[in-house]
């Protein structure tokens, strides 16, 4: 039933079902699943109870008709006082010159919005005529398209729950109603669209809240299994002596962090299902390391290994240092864009006759004729970097390999368990004994000379420094500084006394290879760059990290930039130039001085920006809720996490009846369908 098109509903005809179509509300179920974004709250006071800048309610009487002004371009300031409790408020729209016909001298009037007791104010945000009806304290605002009202949806959304909410089936099991004290389906949706007070609502949003997170989280579950499941015979059976010996050659001793990082992942390479497995941990924090003895447990067991990461300058570093560190145990080569014609030709047969031990390489490593005699491991570093369908790609080319994802961007527990609820996540959150914290600063634009100063006293002693900037070239809409712009300026500032180098994304693949390798050699000593050099780059000579309009960035990609700096054995700096205007940019600022430590720092970050912005904006493949928040949500989150488990692993969907009406509920979804059938 519910299933019909929305034009079973009463008052919905062809047209108005085109406009609602546009809002993605196609059938009855979709209109009746359309919930209300917030509510107005009608919550009644005492003036003298009301609270400064809270969202308040009052109802009085208009004592003179409102006085319209404007200003800027099409912009309208609407101003009344209304005698409320015997005292004049005064009250202010914006940009709502239509209601200086609507409200005239004496009418009653229910105004919402913001309440400044200073001034006896309030900003309105919603007016209705009259008192509000007593039965509906909470009115719900809908997101509209079009020519679509807040109150006609509504009225459409009145209809179709009188007539087909008792339709409405419950699927999720009768135990975790009853544990959790949800409400029915039915009953939740009606609430959702029509509370009658905040405690109903809130069982209705916590129960929507706990069916999202289950049914995303079966699905991810039910990914991993099949994944597993498809790869069995895939144990690499390595020396562990000799893997024992290895660790202790290094001329340091891993952390308890890393320790357990590579016991977990080990684990998994010795299992005979294929590993899908993140390695998160901050710059610094010693991830190379664990993955260099990973690659050395895939050496010892007969099997090749790839690590493919985002740039050249990157794959030479870790090519470098590898060969170092194995010396004569594995036979290493370095496959990137660079490397062409006959030389090229060699690496790929040696690959293919299993006389290549390692690969490190860029997306090179990915191209058709890259063939292998029996990789076991690949590994890729700074895995959001590319995209799903390369490391697919690199998955392919071998017999189902164990994979291994590595991020320097600490990822808050609530994204990790949903952005990649379909792999295990090793964290090291702990850094190395010896390693010196970056110093930051943070510093308004006004000492701009003092800062450039400190840049040449840190090049007298030998180092070098980035400067970071949002934009490449000036633009009308943004009065930031430009990379291009302070290029010139800091080539006049410095004059003949240190070189200044250029690095933005318009650049070629190989200008680009070429200011980086400029730099790492130390031909230039101030690199101006835009956020290209945020990941990927080893310069253990630079000691100063300086960004410009750092208001601009989120916490992580400040974290980010600042970890380019610290890799040496000096102490380094990170300078903030920064002019936030809102209390969300300066408290940015100030926990960048405060902390070094990249997971608190993210999950700061979290907070104040929320999930969708975190990895860059719609490139996050983070699923949308209707109602649930991650970041608000996590207990729940959790909950729903290990309830799907504990269904996977007893087979419940197949075996116990409570659980039928959610498989009958899965498999109207195509990928449910799909892995359940």
């Amino acid at each position: 039933m519910l299933t019909k098109p929305v034009t079973e509903v009463k008052g919905v005809g062809e047209k108005f079902a085109e406009e609602l179509a546009m809002m993605n509300i196609h059938s009855i179920g979709d209109l009746l699943e359309y919930f209300p974004y917030n509510y107005n709250v009608f919550e009644l006071k005492p003036l003298s109870e009301l609270i400064h800048d809270d969202q308040v309610t009052i109802i009085g009487k208009v004592v003179h008709p409102p006085r319209l002004s404007f200003f800027g371009k099409g912009k309208s300031r609407l101003s009344f006082v209304v005698e409320v409790e015997n005292v004049a408020v005064q009250a202010v729209m914006f940009n709502r010159a239509f209601a200086q016909k609507q409200i005239q001298a004496d009418d009653t009037i229910t105004l919402l919005g913001k309440w400044d007791a200073h001034r006896l104010q309030i900003t309105v945000s919603y007016y209705k005529k009259g008192y509000p009806d007593q039965q509906t304290k909470l009115d719900p605002k809908y997101t509209v398209k079009g020519k679509v009202t807040n109150a006609r949806l509504k009225k459409v959304i009145e209809v179709a729950v009188s007539q087909y909410a008792q339709e409405i089936d419950e699927f999720l099991p009768s135990p975790f109603l009853e544990a959790y004290k949800l409400p029915t389906r039915s009953d939740a949706v009606v609430t959702m669209h029509f509370p009658k007070n905040r405690i109903d609502l809130k069982h209705a949003r916590r129960r929507f809240t706990y069916e999202e997170f289950l049914i995303f989280q079966l699905k991810m579950k039910l990914i991993r299994k099949i994944s597993r499941e498809a790869t069995k015979g895939n144990a690499q059976l390595y020396d562990e002596e000799k893997i024992k010996q290895f660790i202790e050659s290094f001329p340091f001793p891993l952390t308890g962090a890393q320790n357990r990082s590579l016991q977990q992942i080990l684990k998994d390479m010795r299992s005979p299902f294929r590993m899908n497995r993140l390695l998160q941990g901050d710059v610094g924090s010693g991830k190379t390391a664990v993955a260099s003895v990973c690659l050395y447990a895939a050496l010892t067991s007969g099997k090749q290994a790839a690590l493919m990461v985002p740039t050249e300058i990157l794959a030479e570093q870790h090519f470098a240092s590898l060969k170092e560190s194995f010396a004569e145990k594995a036979k290493i080569e370095l496959l990137t864009g660079s490397i062409k014609g006959k030389k090229r030709r060699e690496i790929l047969e040696k690959l293919e006759n299993g006389d290549i031990d390692f690969i490190i390489g860029t997306h090179a490593l990915i191209q058709d004729d890259v063939h292998f005699a029996d990789l076991g491991l690949v590994i890729v570093d700074e895995q959001h970097r590319f995209g799903v369908e390369q490391r697919r790609k690199l998955n392919e080319k071998g017999l189902d390999p164990d994979t291994l994802f590595m991020t320097a961007t600490p990822i808050p527990r609530t994204l990790a368990i949903t952005a990649f609820g379909d792999m295990d996540v090793s964290t090291i959150d702990e850094m190395p004994a010896n390693r010196k914290p970056v110093k930051t600063y943070w510093v308004k634009d006004n000492v701009l000379d003092r800062v450039l100063q400190f840049i040449q006293k840190r090049v007298a002693f030998g180092e070098q420094a980035y400067v970071i900037c949002p934009l490449i070239e000036e633009s009308d809409k943004l009065d930031i500084q430009n990379a291009v712009d302070l290029y010139h300026q800091l080539q006049e500032y410095y004059q003949q006394e240190l070189n200044v180098g250029l690095m933005h994304g318009r650049l070629t693949n190989d200008e680009k290879e070429q200011v980086m390798q400029d730099f790492a050699t130390n031909k230039t000593q101030v690199l101006i760059s835009t956020t290209v050099v945020e990941v990927g780059v080893n310069v253990p000579n630079a000691t100063v990290m300086v960004i410009y309009d750092a208001q601009r960035f989120g916490l992580s990609q400040l974290h980010q930039l600042r970890g380019r700096v610290g890799r040496g054995d000096q102490q380094s700096y990170c300078i903030l130039i920064a002019d936030p205007k809102g209390d969300v940019g300066k408290e940015r600022m100030h926990i960048m001085t405060e902390t070094n430590n990249g997971f608190e720092l993210s999950e700061r970050d979290l907070q104040l920006r929320g999930p969708g912005d975190f990895f860059g904006t719609k490139q996050s493949g983070l699923p949308e809720f209707k109602v649930a928040d991650m970041v608000h949500d996590f207990r729940a989150l959790e909950i729903a996490r290990n309830d799907a488990d504990e269904i996977i692993e007893m087979q419940l969907l197949e075996k116990d009846p409570a659980y039928f009406p959610l498989k009958k509920y899965l498999l109207q979804n195509d990928f449910f369908r799909e892995k359940l059938d």
